[in-house]
């Protein structure tokens, strides 16, 4: 049996008199990809957000290799070996491709992730290393981003909507590259609405629908029928 990389316990979240997330418990296990899927609004990004450390967590809510890490900053979260690659992508503009790769080695963790080692993975991201961020089509933007996160040599890689936006050709290569990135022994947390998707990519997944946990198990035992009546509360 593989150890418990992250534990989530009871999380509750705000957005100031908002409740974002209501007792969310789940756990993500060594070289585990784990898939979280709801519809918009359903609290997934902010479920993120708060093991990466980009919003406040009370108490022991977020453990990380058995260690509460819901208190501290951000940076303090990925030195840990926690990344996020966020919705939306967000490069930095005035930036090439490979400066904005290397922003995400800066914390300077030691590990199998390099610029070498990212090429390999997006060799189309070393033809164009010297462009523009803005300039790439919204897919290979996408590369950037999740080579970014793997520049820091995290151990839990959290994904957060990896297909918005991109046609399903993208969403594919996209995909294809996970087995990759698991085998380097990398836990990863993928945020997805797309049903297919989630089953065929992760071994465990989670459903939550207005920031409650409806359904979780393995993705081999769910159907989805069973998902989508927990995806859509119906």
């Amino acid at each position: 049996m593989r150890d418990r990389l992250l534990e989530v316990r009871g999380l509750d979240a705000h957005y100031g008199d908002f409740q974002a997330l209501f007792g969310v418990s789940m756990h993500v296990a060594e070289g585990e990809v784990v898939a979280v899927i709801g519809a918009n609004g359903a609290g997934k990004s902010t479920l993120l957000k708060c093991i990466a450390g980009a919003m406040a967590v009370r108490g022991n809510a977020v453990l990380f290799h058995g260690v509460p890490i819901g208190g501290g900053p951000a940076h303090e979260t990925v030195a840990r070996g926690v990344a996020l690659v966020p919705e939306g992508r967000r490069l930095f503009p005035s930036l090439s491709v490979e400066e904005n790769l290397l922003v995400g080695g800066q914390i300077g963790r030691k590990g199998p992730w390099n610029l070498k080692r990212v090429y390999e993975l997006f060799p189309m991201l070393e033809e164009r290393r010297h462009q523009p961020s803005p300039s790439l089509s919204g897919g290979q933007q996408q590369m950037v981003a999740i080579g970014r996160a793997l520049m820091s040599n995290p151990t839990l890689l959290l994904c957060d909507e990896i297909s918005l936006g991109l046609a399903p050709i993208v969403i594919r290569d996209i995909y294809a590259r996970i087995p990759a990135i698991a085998a380097e022994g990398l836990s990863l947390v993928i945020v997805e609405q797309d049903i297919v998707q989630a089953l065929k990519t992760a071994r465990h997944v989670y459903c939550l629908q207005e920031g409650r946990v409806t359904l979780h198990g393995e993705a081999k035992t769910l159907t989805r029928e069973k998902i989508s009546a927990a995806y859509f509360g119906v």
